[in-house]
């Protein structure tokens, strides 16, 4: 449950919770429920409040990063969605092609009431560019916010389908990592063992190469001339594969921290977050007080 309450859709349904929670009271109608009910939407909004602060700070308080630059670990980039074939998916319900897709298909029951019957998410990476370089996104486990929402009825069905298209502006805020190139965890003494092994299955090479005493045998001395050599070789394979470029990709954080894909710019998001922000303490301030108004009229009866 939690994880379904990060993708987006977190303050409108604890908006909903609140209408439920008065709806309840009302139809108890005693002075318990209503205290009880009011109590429960001051802690909600409080929780509420919370999150949309600690989303607009981690926002606000990172700066945007160029992708040819960024540092390795927790970062913001913003840039254009790649358009090339490879990252495009095709969302299940036969959509344009996209980035990202999101899906739920209702179905009206024997009662009249929508029941969830087929639910996805697309997990493939796509790309991002910045003019400066590429990133790969992957987005599993991401809050993903879109401004593309379509809704549509085909009998009893209800589909409801959210992208991310080639070409939207992306922001992304998430742990930030460089594979290969300058960055390639190579191991020296491993590959140096390795290559040597691989000599010592190729005996007639081996001793084409090191038996300098043409006696048919590797002696410790020419078997210390084949180790540096295999060094030498190594070391040569590691600059080049460093001197490569390394592929940009950005994830989950494995701290734990959050982790959010929008096609809006860092400042629209911080007005969305201040605003729910603001809305959520109020409810908090207006539900608590009135609860302890409540409570104040039930001891003094």
């Amino acid at each position: 449950m939690l994880k379904t309450l990060r993708v987006g859709y977190a303050n409108l349904i604890t908006s909903g919770s609140h209408l439920v929670l008065l709806l309840v009271a009302f139809k108890i109608g005693t002075s318990l429920a209503w205290t009880g009910s009011l109590v429960a939407i001051s802690a909600i909004s409080f929780l509420a409040w919370s999150a949309n602060l600690r989303r607009n700070r981690a926002i606000a308080d990172i700066p945007t990063s160029k992708i040819g630059s960024a540092a390795q670990g927790y970062a913001e980039i913003y840039g254009r969605a790649c358009r090339d074939k490879e990252y495009l998916a095709e969302g299940k319900l036969g959509s344009l092609p996209c980035v990202w897709y999101r899906y739920v298909t209702y179905q009206k029951d024997s009662e009249k009431k929508w029941q969830v019957v087929d639910r996805g998410t697309s997990d493939s990476m796509f790309g991002i560019e910045d003019g400066t370089g590429r990133v790969l996104v992957d987005p599993d486990d991401a809050e993903v916010i879109t401004t593309h929402v379509h809704t549509w009825y085909e009998g009893n069905y209800k589909h409801i389908e959210e992208l991310l298209m080639p070409s939207d502006n992306l922001y992304v805020l998430g742990e930030f990592s460089t594979l290969g190139g300058a960055n390639s965890d190579l191991n020296l003494n491993e590959d140096v063992s390795a290559l040597l092994a691989e000599w010592k299955r190729n005996r007639p090479m081996l001793l084409e190469r090191f038996d300098l005493n043409k006696d048919g045998q590797i002696d410790l001395q020419e078997w210390e001339l084949a180790r540096r050599a295999a060094q030498r070789e190594v070391e040569k394979q590691h600059r080049e594969i460093r001197q490569q470029p390394g592929v940009h990709v950005i994830r989950v954080p494995a701290d734990g921290r959050h982790y959010l894909i929008a096609n809006l710019s860092p400042q629209q998001l911080v007005r969305k977050y201040v605003r729910w922000g603001w809305f959520h303490l109020g409810l908090f301030l207006m539900a608590g007080g009135a609860a302890g108004w409540l409570a104040v009229v039930k001891s003094t009866a």
